[in-house]
């Protein structure tokens, strides 16, 4: 890119079921004014701002329009976005190369949910080809119970293990005072929560949020000028596979998947030949257990098939070899909007050491993001302590 670009502050909401309190813009306004004091900068100093959503699931189109006052966009540069669950990765990455290409030194990124507001569920079964999209009939549900199925038939896995992935993660948002759902479960209660469409039960699915993350983007000068722990993004790449190309009837397909192209790429451009030493903390976009075993072997980080050993052995634990989603992930906070930011930021705080209760315990120097949705749709961002 022509110039560096750091992150030098972010904020996010407290991210739950119900927010009855605010409208969509007093709640993202939320998340902005936090980002704005963590980065010690006034909106005046703000040069874009950049909004993301999936806006029919609120059923409320052009957000960045009437939402300009709260967001601070009035009379500034920017567009809205939406790229399914990608999208506030894929808002970073505009935010990224606004910045890089040398038009603005500071450009602010906003994403949000606000589901109580609509009917995610309603939308999302409703958006597939009956015919050419018909493995994503019944939702996200049926989807990842058609990944959690082939994943069991073809690697031996058992439901125990999905549900030690369950336990991960809401053990971890337990820690995070952010989080949305903060369970104390043990394996017993994964296994014995209702059933949804075999093997995905209750525990094994996201939680609907609402919430909205923001983050501050800057040029090398100002990041340096202005910011005690900037945090540089090194890498950014994106690989999508179209639904009817591509399902999850056979986990061991040979074909091109979105999720191995998209780590392929950004690990070229990086150098990395093991990303479970170049790495010190995974930041993982999974909507159901089953899809974070399935992102440890897309990512490289084990062979394939030995997904659900990882989980088994405990090396992706908070304290684990391999960190994976200290924040409690997808799977305790979902404002789908802001989920895949959120997966940046979370890395980034992670960097910064500044992720409190659920910080990992080693030094973190560099931080590997996945963001996911669309059904098959990749974005990866890799971020750094130093420019080295």
């Amino acid at each position: 890119m022509k110039r560096n670009v750091a992150i030098i502050g972010g904020g996010q909401t407290y991210h739950a079921a119900r927010r009855h309190d605010v409208n969509q813009v007093e709640m993202t306004n939320e998340a902005i004014r936090r980002a704005l004091d963590d980065a010690q900068m006034r909106i005046d100093e703000i040069d874009a701002v950049l909004v993301s959503n999936m806006e029919f699931f609120e059923g409320t189109h052009m957000t960045d329009c009437w939402m300009a006052d709260g967001s601070g966009a009035y009379g500034k540069p920017g567009i809205k976005i939406t790229t399914g669950g990608t999208v506030g990765a894929t808002t970073v990455c505009v935010g990224a190369h606004y910045v890089a290409s040398g038009l603005f030194d500071n450009v602010l990124c906003v994403a949000f949910e606000k589901q109580e507001e609509g009917d995610t569920g309603a939308i999302l079964s409703s958006v597939a080809h009956p015919l050419w999209g018909r493995s994503l009939a019944g939702a996200a549900v049926g989807y990842f119970a058609m990944m959690g199925s082939s994943y069991m038939a073809a690697w031996g896995a058992k439901e125990e293990h999905s549900a030690m992935v369950a336990v991960k993660a809401r053990q971890n948002a337990r820690k995070n005072k952010y989080a949305h759902l903060k369970l104390d479960i043990t394996i017993e209660d994964a296994l014995n929560s209702r059933m949804l469409a075999w093997p995905i039960r209750m525990l094994d699915m996201c939680p609907a949020s609402n919430g909205a993350c923001a983050m501050i983007l800057a040029d090398e000068k100002t990041a340096k000028d202005r910011c005690k722990k900037p945090v540089w993004i090194r890498a950014m790449e994106t690989a999508h596979n179209e639904q009817f190309e591509l399902d999850w009837r056979d986990v061991k397909t040979k074909r091109p998947i979105f999720s191995k192209v998209c780590a392929s790429r950004i690990y070229k451009k990086l150098g990395v030949s093991d990303p479970a030493k170049y790495f010190d903390v995974f930041e993982v976009y999974e909507p159901a257990t089953w899809a974070e075993l399935v992102w440890y072997e897309d990512l490289g980080l084990c062979k394939p098939g030995e997904g659900f050993k990882l989980i088994e052995k405990g090396m992706t634990n908070i304290d684990g070899p391999i960190p994976v989603n200290p924040s409690g992930g997808v799977l305790s906070t979902n404002c789908i909007g802001a989920s895949a930011m959120l997966r940046v930021w979370e890395a980034a705080l992670q960097i910064r050491g500044d992720a409190g209760g659920h910080q990992v315990p080693k030094d973190v120097n560099r931080a590997l993001t996945t963001a996911y949705g669309g059904t098959n749709w990749a974005v990866m961002t890799a971020l750094s302590k130093t420019l080295d």
